[in-house]
């Protein structure tokens, strides 16, 4: 039981990781015009020797960009938050009770995850701006819909998984 425990614990922290670096990094969308330096855009900022904001990233026009930082920092959050129940529940509940609040946050974690890569795949033409828009997803896209399924997983993980002696 001890050897699961090990492994739960580092899948849930190694989705954790995904999260924050999908959140973070630069990377979201990699434009490389022909005999210039490749131009990095995140959900903040568009980067190649300087970083500037991305353009009316305040403004209602770019009310999905918004939507996907919001849903990005809440699925990080949830899936902090959820480790730390875990650990709790994990000294508090009785033997062979259920982790569910601990799955309900992370499956949460794990719908915000989904929600910000989706909207990002269906918007990402209506936030930027004409010459960034003939690029292509980067890594940090990519680690956001891998920590989608990384979260899911181990909230079924939660759910099913028993404390034993």
């Amino acid at each position: 039981m001890l050897i699961i425990l090990v492994f739960i614990i580092l899948f849930h922290i190694a989705a954790a990781i995904l999260l924050f670096v999908a959140t973070i990094h630069n990377a979201w969308w990699v434009v490389s015009p022909p005999g210039r330096d490749a131009i990095y855009s995140d959900l903040w900022y568009s980067c190649n020797n300087t970083c500037y904001p991305v353009e009316n990233s305040h403004t209602a026009d770019a009310a999905y960009l918004q939507a996907v930082q919001a849903t990005m920092i809440l699925a990080t959050i949830l899936c902090c938050v959820s480790f730390f129940v875990f650990i709790l529940q994990l000294f508090r509940l009785k033997q062979g009770e259920r982790f569910i609040f601990t799955a309900i946050i992370q499956l949460l974690a794990s719908l915000c995850a989904m929600i910000a890569a989706a909207i990002y795949t269906a918007q990402k033409n209506s936030f930027h701006v004409a010459s960034l828009q003939q690029g292509s997803y980067g890594s940090s896209y990519i680690l956001a819909w891998i920590s989608f399924p990384m979260t899911l997983i181990s909230g079924l993980m939660y759910l099913v998984l028993r404390k034993r002696k």
